[in-house]
């Protein structure tokens, strides 16, 4: 992390801190890209216990050179520029985490709550640079979810790959009826979702988009050129047909269902 935003963390977790209702601040990995970078910004999970001071309130923490304060409507996130840095607070309470995490470990039958919404959820929880700690909370909220057994990876595989499967018979109606838009939204549900299957084979949470295909080819387990299928199913080309992304895409399903 460069000095100047250091500087400007340190200041807004010092400011956190102060609030009795704050248990922890984390790190998004975004803050980590250099300012000039079109993806940095500063993100912060705050997580709280009780109420939460309302948005006029929270403004007054950060600092007199605040600008461009937004809240939004569920007053669970605060946007804002320090100069020309982009900062967010994300608010979450701690027992709506609580709950969430019991999803995964001791109340499994819930679990369909969250397949949809995938993991990076958890991913946020156990990979947040960890600035402020009032108890040893989020230290046994990823125990709990680094420890997390077979039950709970196979049935979110079989979910993710349930997903991979559908879109990928919707991918083929669409370009079998000439579907533009259908096609184009088919095809990027469909990579998410065997990226996404993909992930719980390795027993790893899903990280934001912009990192998934950096992440996605480093998994030690994966089906034979599945990088290779992967940007050629990406490619844009004029001999990138349809036709020939579509069998690319039945070709990685394929080499995925049998892994």
């Amino acid at each position: 992390m460069k000095q100047k935003t250091k500087v400007l963390a340190d200041r807004f977790v010092e400011a956190l801190a102060a609030r009795p209702e704050v248990e922890c601040v984390s790190l998004n990995e975004a803050a980590l890209e250099d300012p000039l970078d079109p993806y940095f910004a500063l993100i912060f999970d705050v997580f709280y216990n009780g109420g939460l001071e309302g948005p006029d309130v929270r403004r007054l923490w950060y600092g007199p050179d605040v600008t461009a304060f937004e809240t939004s409507k569920q007053a669970s996130k605060d946007r804002f520029l320090v100069g020309n840095l982009p900062a967010r607070m994300e608010y979450k309470a701690v027992r709506d985490i609580d709950e969430l995490v019991s999803f995964a470990d001791t109340k499994r039958e819930s679990l369909w709550l969250i397949r949809d919404a995938g993991t990076y959820g958890y991913y946020r929880l156990t990979q947040g640079k960890l600035l402020f700690c009032r108890t040893d909370w989020i230290q046994e909220i990823r125990r709990r979810l680094l420890g997390l057994g077979d039950c709970f990876w196979n049935e979110m595989r079989l979910a993710h790959q349930s997903s991979m499967e559908h879109l990928l018979s919707d991918l083929g109606a669409a370009f079998l009826q000439n579907d533009d838009f259908h096609y184009t939204v088919s095809s990027a549900l469909f990579i998410k979702a065997a990226c996404l299957t993909l992930f719980c084979v390795n027993r790893r949470f899903e990280p934001s988009h912009r990192a998934y295909y950096q992440q996605v080819v480093r998994l030690p387990v994966l089906p034979d050129s599945f990088p290779a299928l992967l940007d050629s199913f990406l490619r844009i080309a004029p001999e990138m047909t349809r036709e020939r992304q579509y069998s690319l895409a039945h070709l990685i399903a394929r080499n995925i269902v049998a892994l």
